[in-house]
């Protein structure tokens, strides 16, 4: 990820881009430039949420699985073989806000790496983030 910028997504991101529009368009507009990517157990938790939350927008769920195999085309997993020689380290910096999110913290510690989230959680954990409204600046630098 040296040759270009590199962003972790949340959980959070994958969702919305299964339901939303705006994610989408970010990723397949920079998907040249910029490499998204992220923890493995991410893409488990979005399949464990995305029932209910089709259930309450309207959406199928053979189109909401669908779009996350499309978001599985822009969005790399990163295996916990990898991230997990972080894990001390990113559960030390998130312990007070969301133990489960340290896999995403631990990514992003490997890459070296913003994350890209709506989740105050992982403020103030010394990784810089950034939300959907804010991340073209970023991904524009």
């Amino acid at each position: 990820m040296t040759s270009q910028n590199g962003l972790v997504l949340d959980a959070n991101i994958l969702l919305r881009a299964v339901f939303g529009r705006r994610v989408m368009q970010i990723m397949r507009t920079y998907k040249d430039s910029a490499a998204f990517c992220t923890a493995d157990v991410c893409f488990l938790e979005a399949q464990k949420y995305i029932p209910s939350i089709a259930e309450r927008s309207g959406h199928t769920l053979q189109s909401a699985f669908t779009k996350l195999d499309e978001i599985s085309l822009l969005v790399q997993p990163v295996d916990l073989a990898l991230y997990g020689k972080f894990e001390h380290s990113a559960r030390y910096r998130i312990a007070s806000r969301d133990p489960d999110d340290w896999p995403v913290v631990a990514t992003a510690l490997l890459l070296n790496v913003p994350i890209w989230t709506e989740d105050q959680d992982f403020f103030g954990t010394g990784i810089p983030t950034w939300t959907t409204d804010r991340v073209e600046i970023y991904l524009k630098s």
